[in-house]
């Protein structure tokens, strides 16, 4: 632990994209002060340039709205991709002063919770300009490229499953943590649950199936909330964080249980008895902790696919790809021996590891001097549970994606058109909103790119086939600006 007469101090560095990077900085943030540790815990999105931010928070938004299923084919097309686009590239290079200025001169160590952030902290790094450890922590179960960046010093998963696929990207210093929520989410024993059903106004002898859709409610909700009604099986309590839109539409809709915005998570996983999920994201782990079967159901495009794969193949929550599939699959989670086995599952995800905090330490309370120029991938994928990570040089390269050992996957799976000439002032105007539109096309893209942990890198897809991957988008822009 820090000495109490000279604490250290963390730099956090998350991004308001939805809920679920923040709630991992938040977290990763309360654990660390409770450490000892001094916490500047920062938005991304208000390092960006320009105030940049908040316009891309909502142009991505509108992105994954309008066209999912050509998001989720360029989301598959760049998955592998090893660098952003060079408009992405440029952007990201316009953050670095205002990042570096997070960092004060007693900080020992930098966390992102978001691929964009990450990227920064690489480069900055590989440069030479940030001499403290950098440190990705992967808060989603499946790895897209952009989250693993050349210069990070370790890159810190939940799970083996999101450690492999980092690892195979090139990524350094994996290492398996376990994940982290806030405490509140545990189990529920019958007295909690019909106090948590009577404080929401909900039926006691009812088995309920929560359906969450990120604090933003995107994807088919309705269609999901309609379906689980319809199965018999368990009645829908819909959460539609702060899609009020949503909400109204579900009520009319003749679904009884809808809410907003919810202060108290914990409080309504104890009222239900399922989790039904379309992101694969914080959420997810925090049902797993409150001993709730999750089931991954109508998943969004991009990461909310990947995801879903991702916890499958894990054991930890089924994919349901058909609705007739719904109905058996939530009663063999309610009722049968299937459910015992993924809330015993769940639950062993958080006692198998630590969580990150102590991988994140140990790199804080690390030497300076131990700090050098060096390659990257010089410091191995290290089990759960390992007290102390070496102080990690400045990489200077990428490691080969084959250079997983034996023991390194041993460590890994342990834990489980021509228009007529116009006059000069039309042709200006028209010329006007033809650049208005491209700057808007570009930073929609971007602003997919640095959402992955929501969305996918429709930048870099745009500069490889702008006609093929945004004709959908630019028709909708296009409306937009007449």
């Amino acid at each position: 632990m820090p000495h109490s007469d000279s604490p250290t101090r963390i730099t956090v560095i998350s991004a308001s994209m939805g809920a679920g990077h923040d709630g991992a900085a938040r977290e990763l943030t309360r654990h660390l002060t409770a450490a000892g540790f001094l916490v500047d815990r920062h938005d991304f999105l208000d390092l960006l340039p320009a105030r940049i931010g908040k316009l891309l928070s909502g142009a991505y938004l509108r992105l994954l709205t309008w066209a999912p299923a050509g998001y989720q084919r360029i989301y598959a097309a760049t998955e592998h991709e090893r660098r952003p686009n060079p408009a992405v590239r440029a952007l990201l290079r316009g953050a670095e002063r205002r990042t570096l200025a997070t960092v004060t001169p007693d900080t020992r160590a930098v966390v992102s919770t978001y691929p964009g952030a990450s990227q920064v902290l690489g480069a900055l790094r590989l440069r030479g300009r940030l001499a403290i450890p950098a440190l990705t922590y992967l808060t989603d179960f499946s790895v897209h490229s952009l989250w693993v960046a050349p210069g990070i010093d370790a890159h810190l998963a939940a799970h083996a499953i999101p450690a492999a696929q980092a690892h195979e990207q090139g990524a350094a210093g994996v290492t398996v943590t376990g994940p982290m929520t806030d405490p509140r989410f545990t189990p529920a024993d019958e007295d909690e649950r019909r106090a948590a059903r009577t404080r929401f106004g909900l039926p006691q002898d009812t088995s309920l199936a929560l359906l969450v859709a990120g604090s933003w409610g995107v994807g088919p909700v309705r269609e999901a909330a309609a379906e689980i009604l319809d199965t018999g099986v368990a009645l829908p309590v819909v959460v539609c964080g702060r899609n009020h839109a949503l909400a109204e539409r579900l009520r009319a809709d003749g679904i009884a249980h809808v809410h907003g915005w919810v202060d108290d998570m914990p409080g309504l996983m104890h009222a239900c008895d399922a989790l039904v999920q379309n992101a694969g994201g914080l959420t997810s782990l925090e049902a797993l902790a409150g001993g709730l079967p999750v089931v991954s159901y109508r998943c969004i495009p991009g990461h909310g696919q990947t995801n879903a794969a991702a916890l499958d193949e894990a054991g930890l929550a089924p994919w349901i790809r058909e609705p007739d599939q719904l109905a058996p699959t939530l009663t063999e989670l309610l009722h049968g021996p299937r459910g015992r086995a993924q809330r015993e599952a769940g639950l062993a995800l958080f006692t198998a590891a630590p969580g990150p905090v102590p991988a994140v330490t140990a790199m804080a309370r690390g030497p300076l001097s131990a700090v050098r120029p060096g390659r990257q991938g010089s410091s191995t994928a290290v089990p759960a549970g390992t007290p102390d990570l070496p102080a990690a040089p400045i990489p200077s390269q990428r490691r080969p994606a084959d250079a997983l050992t034996g023991e390194t996957v041993d460590a890994l799976t342990a834990v489980t058109a021509d228009a007529p000439r116009l006059p000069v002032s039309a042709r200006f105007a028209a010329g006007s909103r033809r650049a208005r539109r491209r700057t808007v096309l570009m930073v929609a893209a971007v602003a997919a790119t640095l959402s992955l942990g929501i969305g996918a890198p429709l930048a870099y897809a745009y500069g490889e086939s702008p006609g093929h991957h945004f004709g959908a988008l630019t028709h909708y822009l296009e409306d937009d600006d007449r």
